[in-house]
């Protein structure tokens, strides 16, 4: 079933956008670019990578027409850091207005320990397709400086001096803080449930 399936990786300049696309392909997957709302047809299911600036990255998605695309597209689709992030109404990063897909705010750490957080962190997962075959506590690396608080779409919750969402699901909208490209054998079940499991 998933060999025929097309993932479109959504262009906005994000640093892990190479990473992404080799973890895909790792697992079979085949991957095109999506630049403009039509190549949405070429694809079953979307990809926003997650390095960048939040006010960058709506720029770029705003210029293409992608940001309306995106809003209405009924394709699964998995936002990665700040692929997550976009999916709300605003972030502190740059004061950005987002995709409001979601009705959450991305607000920056202000903690006692070190920004951004860099490294593993134990995430507890909640019942969802996208977690299936992984315990409900497993490790994932982050890289973010910014964080979604807890909020009525997480599906999963990691504490970094802040209890904050480490996933969350709307709709066909999936979402995830930390990286699955970089998180080993767990990163590539998670994106090998989100193309099996996921719609």
């Amino acid at each position: 079933m998933t060999k025929n399936v097309t993932i479109g990786v959504v262009q906005y300049g994000a640093g892990n956008q190479a990473s992404v696309i080799n973890a895909m392909e790792s697992i079979g997957m085949k991957c095109v670019s999506v630049n403009i709302p039509s190549d949405l047809a070429l694809v079953d299911k979307l990809i926003i990578p997650g390095v960048g600036h939040a006010g960058d990255a709506m720029i770029r998605l705003q210029s293409t027409g992608l940001d309306e695309a995106i809003k209405q597209t009924k394709l699964p689709l998995l936002g990665i850091c700040l692929g997550m992030q976009l999916l709300g109404v605003r972030s502190d990063e740059g004061n950005t207005n987002c995709l409001s897909i979601c009705n959450f705010e991305t607000v920056r750490f202000n903690i006692l320990l070190k920004v951004p957080q860099m490294g593993w962190n134990k995430v507890k997962m909640n019942n969802n397709p996208l977690f299936s075959g992984l315990n409900k506590d497993d490790w994932f690396y982050f890289v973010h400086s910014y964080y979604v608080p807890h909020v009525k779409y997480s599906i999963a919750q990691c504490n970094y001096g802040v209890e904050f969402a480490a996933a969350i699901q709307y709709q066909n909208f999936w979402g995830v803080q930390f990286h699955p490209e970089k998180s080993g054998v767990n990163g590539l079940k998670l994106l090998k449930n989100f193309v099996e499991l996921c719609y």
